[in-house]
């Protein structure tokens, strides 16, 4: 029995080394096999977390020229806001959001912004670029599901003379 004890404490010193594990996961003592206390832990990650890991993998093929600028995308829970940038020079070329006059005087909502508050952000921003001469534009997500208030805005741009 002492040698028993002794073996698995010798064990558990060197189980960094490697030498006590085989490959199935359990503890060798002697010749008989005795099963590991493995501990499983899940990663406590939020939703906005995930989201700004979507945007940076988003962002790594997304980027803004001066021929063909970013449209970028954020949303909370009362607002959206949308900028056109040319990541080149890292300027703000146009931008529009639900907190603009225009927009938050006309719709009355106070629960956050609906698909019809954000196609008429996506008719504004393709109105403000095309005063500014920007037709075509590469649209970023930023990291949200293109679906809903996205998807509505990305259309309503479209609809109003953007190229995506």
């Amino acid at each position: 029995m002492a040698a028993t004890t002794t073996s698995l404490w010798m064990l558990n010193q060197s189980a960094f080394l490697g030498s006590s594990r085989n490959l199935s996961g359990t503890k060798l003592v002697g010749t008989r096999p005795v099963p590991s206390l493995v501990i499983v832990e899940a990663k406590a990650r939020t939703r906005r977390e995930d989201r700004t890991a979507r945007h940076s993998r988003i962002r790594k093929k997304v980027e803004g020229t001066p021929e063909r600028p970013r449209l970028s995308v954020f949303r909370s829970n009362k607002h959206l806001y949308v900028q056109v940038i040319d990541d080149t020079k890292m300027h703000t070329l146009a931008s529009a959001s639900t907190m603009q006059k225009p927009i938050a005087e006309e719709f009355d909502y106070s629960s956050g912004p609906t698909i019809e508050v954000a196609k008429k952000v996506g008719e504004t921003i393709a109105k403000s670029c095309l005063e500014k001469g920007i037709n075509k534009v590469a649209f970023d997500r930023g990291g949200y599901p293109y679906h809903g208030r996205v998807e509505a805005l990305a259309n309503a741009a479209r609809e109003h003379g953007l190229q995506f």
